[in-house]
């Protein structure tokens, strides 16, 4: 890597992020790094504009990570849902417990030590480990992944581990020896405000004239990554029973699709679903399709009011506590319109 595109390009995002980049982000200008890992882990594979009523209302509840941490899952999932990837709420609250019990309340101050809390990979721990203790570590979340694969016209594939790893070697040497913060702040700007993944607009990129990507006539073509995900389709049949105005619901399992959360009965077919409940009046409600990472799911409902009998396991809950309870996004907007 040339020596003049090591001392320039630190230089040019740090100066670009200052007055251009975002600095009025509710998580920006703290050091608090419970806020700051909040917001890093809300982010993940989230737009902005959707985390930020997230971030505000976790804040409003648990303005501590200490006062996360006594939560119960259940509440933080509550919280959570719509937001996606659960996996990442069942972390944020192991994270929790593990800083209160482990480190006194305090997150680890080095990059290294943040790795070894739940949930934090190498890149969330940097961006933690850069804006709140100044260390100077890279990050290479997806957004920086594009920056700097365009910005080298990295030719290795990212889907080969060993490719990853020489990137993440070209984004430890760009590091500048000073504001780094303010550059990894930039990277993040500029890949999800300019560098963008179809249309990068390049003409007010900073880095442009640095970009070997843009002086080869195709950036898009980085980052390179050739192993593509196989969606698949899954089809299931809820169970929407109502008695003197609840709401059976069950929780799914501790693993898989939407664990721990709660959702109505649920079978893989509809004889399933009516021979759980043989003799009803059941009504067919027009069917929802979710998109999730790996697969599309369609999910039809059969409704019925019961007034006692056998039913399914499950919970009757209240319909004015449903709030309460983490339900997944698609069954909480069918409950809100109907």
């Amino acid at each position: 890597m040339p020596e003049a595109l090591i001392d320039d390009f630190g230089k040019t995002v740090v100066a670009w992020q200052r007055r251009h980049g975002r600095n009025s982000l509710p998580w920006q200008n703290t050091r608090d790094a419970y806020r700051v890992w909040l917001s890093e882990i809300m982010l993940q594979q989230t737009q902005v504009t959707t985390v930020l009523g997230y971030y505000e209302r976790f804040l409003a509840r648990w303005p501590r990570v200490t006062d996360l941490a006594a939560a119960s899952l259940d509440e933080v999932l509550a919280q959570w849902a719509g937001l996606g990837y659960y996996s990442r709420a069942r972390n944020l609250h192991a994270c929790a417990q593990a800083v209160a019990t482990l480190h006194g309340g305090d997150f680890p101050r080095s990059a290294a030590e943040l790795q070894t809390l739940p949930g934090i990979g190498r890149s969330t721990a940097a961006a933690i480990a850069a804006f709140c203790f100044g260390e100077r570590v890279a990050i290479l979340d997806g957004n920086v992944k594009r920056v700097l694969g365009r910005v080298l016209a990295f030719e290795g594939d990212l889907a080969s581990s060993a490719a990853e790893k020489r990137l993440w070697d070209h984004a430890t040497a760009l590091l500048p020896m000073q504001d780094v913060d303010r550059y990894t702040q930039g990277l993040m700007d500029l890949g999800a405000t300019v560098c963008t993944a179809r249309s990068p607009n390049c003409l007010i990129c900073p880095v442009q004239p640095l970009c070997r990507g843009q002086q080869q006539g195709d950036p898009t073509r980085y980052p390179i990554k050739t192993r593509k995900l196989k969606r698949g389709r899954r089809e299931n049949w809820w169970l929407w029973l109502e008695r003197e105005g609840q709401v059976l619901l069950q929780q799914r399992p501790a693993t898989g699709v939407w664990a721990g959360l709660w959702t109505l009965p649920m079978y893989d077919d509809e004889d399933a679903a009516r021979a759980a409940l043989p003799g009803a009046q059941l009504q067919t409600l027009p069917r929802l399709q979710h998109a999730l990472t790996h697969f599309d799911w369609v999910l039809h409902t059969l409704r019925a009011e019961v007034d006692g009998g056998n039913t399914p396991d499950g919970t009757w809950v209240a319909r004015e506590t449903l709030p309460a309870y983490a339900l997944p996004a698609p069954l909480k907007k069918l409950i809100e319109e109907s």
